[in-house]
């Protein structure tokens, strides 16, 4: 690849057409973001996945022996199928001061701009490190990162401070929910629906099981932890799938159902999870059947954000951006795993909102890059000498 000067624009025009669907390879994308960064000097890091389809990267300019910044942003996007698209998804189309395309805002944006100074750094003499960390399969609950934070908690040196770009307008995020999904499988005894009552309806022991996860979310509304930085300010239960039942006259032997928690950061989903444990205990020992079964899996976990308004990563941030204000977001990210597991200070901050991610039509406004680039210039100047 020839060292050209590109814009961060023409980064996000490139990062659009590699269609990296979560689950689906990246490491095109991987490869084409290391070239770059090679033909500027700047050796990549690249951590694929077992086949080699997907790939995070981590990348430095300047000493890797001072702790530095970290820019965090992920390449996945969401699947477009279904979705009635007024523009080819994969090709970045400008309309009206907008950039069409899946993940302009969520969050290919970002990504472009953190490239682009990447770039930019490596011409420069820095005081301070700055650090790029691009992970796959975030939308499907932050798995593909975990390589990367294997890899940070491993070395001597960790970031200093961390920037995850998810889409905020730019504002300053301190923190963000935790969230755990889990499958539940209840099971019955099958039987035809005539004899009902001499069998077991799975479906039975599922509402029984949803309506203890309801009263405990009524409780922890009413009465626990509670944080008005967020839209809903305490920690939430919800079921989102149900399967269960083969025909109207079979009575059903199994019954799954898809539930999360998405907690406040200082609230404790294991102790949420043992008190639906012991009810669903008595729940079963209720219905006086050896048959009668609730249990349940995690599918995947990450922890809530909370970094503490006062800290050096929230006033460096905001002296980037210019704004004094702080939020807290309703969606979560890899930041906080970037803080429990490495250790390191973080904040949600990047260009877009998530009001127009994962939608059809998806846009960032040529505004909102341009405020990211200024971000990103303030940030090279503040950190060179």
């Amino acid at each position: 690849m020839a060292n050209k000067n590109l814009s961060s624009f023409e980064i996000l025009e490139k990062l659009i057409s590699f269609p990296t669907i979560s689950r689906t390879p990246n490491i095109e994308l991987i490869n084409w973001v290391a070239n770059l960064l090679n033909s500027y000097g700047v050796k990549s890091t690249i951590l694929q996945n077992q086949d080699g389809s997907r790939a995070n990267l981590f990348a430095t300019v300047g000493n890797p022996d001072i702790g530095g910044i970290m820019l965090s942003g992920h390449t996945d996007v969401v699947p477009t199928e279904g979705q009635d698209w007024q523009t080819d998804p994969f090709k970045l189309t400008e309309c009206s001061g907008k950039l069409f395309g899946r993940g302009t805002a969520d969050m290919k944006g970002f990504c472009a701009s953190a490239i682009k100074v990447l770039c930019d750094a490596s011409q420069e003499n820095l005081k301070t490190p700055i650090h790029l960390a691009l992970s796959f399969d975030e939308e499907i609950g932050c798995i593909g990162v975990r390589s990367l934070i294997d890899m940070l908690k491993n070395s001597p040196i960790k970031p200093k401070m961390c920037i995850v770009g998810e889409p905020t307008l730019l504002a300053v995020a301190s923190g963000h929910k935790g969230k755990i999904a889990l499958r539940t499988t209840c099971k019955g005894i099958e039987g035809h629906s005539a004899l009902a009552p001499l069998a077991l309806n799975a479906i039975h022991l599922g509402v029984d099981f949803i309506n203890i996860i309801r009263n405990i979310q009524k409780e922890l509304a009413n009465n626990g932890k509670s944080d008005d930085d967020y839209d809903i300010p305490y920690t939430t239960l919800h079921v989102g799938k149900i399967q269960a039942g083969v025909a109207l006259n079979i009575v059903p032997n199994s019954c799954l159902i898809d539930w999360e928690i998405r907690n406040l950061a200082d609230d404790d989903p294991t102790a949420i999870l043992e008190d639906i444990r012991k009810k669903v205990d008595v729940l079963v020992t209720n219905y006086k059947n050896p048959n009668a079964e609730i249990k349940w899996e995690k599918v995947f976990s990450y922890p809530g954000l909370g970094t503490n308004i006062g800290s050096d990563v929230i006033n460096f941030v905001r002296s980037l951006t210019g704004t004094n204000n702080t939020i807290k977001v309703a969606f979560g990210t890899e930041g906080g795993l970037f803080h429990e597991e490495v250790g390191i200070p973080t904040v949600i901050c990047g260009p877009g909102s998530m009001l127009q991610g994962h939608k059809p039509n998806e846009f960032i406004s040529v505004e909102q890059m341009n405020r990211c680039d200024l971000m990103m210039n303030n940030l090279l100047r503040n950190v060179r000498y």
